[in-house]
């Protein structure tokens, strides 16, 4: 349940060039584990340098909205498109080729490794991929760690390293799931100083996230969901006048 009241509007609005490019199209878009349906006829669109937020309650579908775009769920209906592709039938080995970056709570790096070590394992998906300086540059803390085995580090660092992976890959669209979860405040700060430069690069971001404190000043717009279905899409610049609205969606 969402444990962050939405106090004010963004001290800076976002950004988002509305006439730009269509990055991903999501339309009627049903899942499946077995035979539960989770997902009940989801659409969103997000263009090219824009941060969305997928919000909710738990259990309301937004980390399976993800994981069925990386066609991650046992079965999915309806229309998904990607960077002009349409990717229902393709494998989930294909999808990261579009350039699609995908960051599960799980974080999914290798503790045995180091910090440098893991960095150098990335595949290139597209090119433009970041550079070792610039991964260093906008995380110091990983430069600081970088002999550190995976299971040395902590939490924060953690996240900082599975995010990092994915910007080396070329990845221009990045699905985030819950990437403040369980993190001190000044990590949770520095992720959201890491956005803003994601966001001022033009790449294009879908972002769950519990912490709506964190979410509401990065985000160009947000997508409410219930019950498997978005229900809601409010933009910055509606958010100071939805605010209470919102508070009592969520259950804050």
């Amino acid at each position: 349940m969402m444990n962050s009241t939405i106090n004010s509007a963004p001290a800076t609005a976002p950004t988002a060039n509305h006439s730009a490019r269509e990055m991903i199209r999501v339309k009627d878009l049903h899942a499946f584990y077995g035979e539960s349906h989770i997902l009940h006829g989801v659409s969103f669109d997000v263009k090219q340098g824009e941060l969305v937020t997928l919000l909710g309650r738990n259990g309301a579908g937004r980390s399976t909205t993800l994981k069925a775009m990386m066609n991650m769920v046992g079965r999915r209906t309806g229309s998904i498109v990607i960077s002009g592709q349409q990717t229902l039938s393709m494998k989930p080995h294909h999808i990261p080729r579009l350039g699609i970056g995908y960051c599960p709570e799980e974080r999914g790096i290798f503790a045995s490794l180091d910090v440098h070590e893991n960095l150098l394992l990335p595949p290139t998906v597209s090119s433009g991929g970041m550079s070792l300086d610039d991964i260093y540059t906008m995380f110091p803390n990983l430069f600081e760690r970088r002999r550190s085995q995976g299971t040395r580090l902590s939490g924060g660092e953690q996240q900082m390293l599975a995010m990092a992976r994915i910007l080396r890959t070329g990845a221009r669209i990045l699905l985030l799931d819950e990437i403040t979860e369980g993190l001190a405040p000044v990590i949770v700060q520095k992720l959201g100083e890491v956005l803003v430069q994601l966001k001022a690069r033009g790449m294009t971001i879908v972002l769950v996230e519990q912490n709506f404190r964190f979410a509401a000043p990065l985000a160009d717009r947000h997508f409410v969901m219930d019950h498997g279905q978005i229900v809601e899409e409010i933009t910055a610049s509606e958010l100071p006048a939805r605010r209470e609205h919102l508070n009592t969606m969520l259950g804050v």
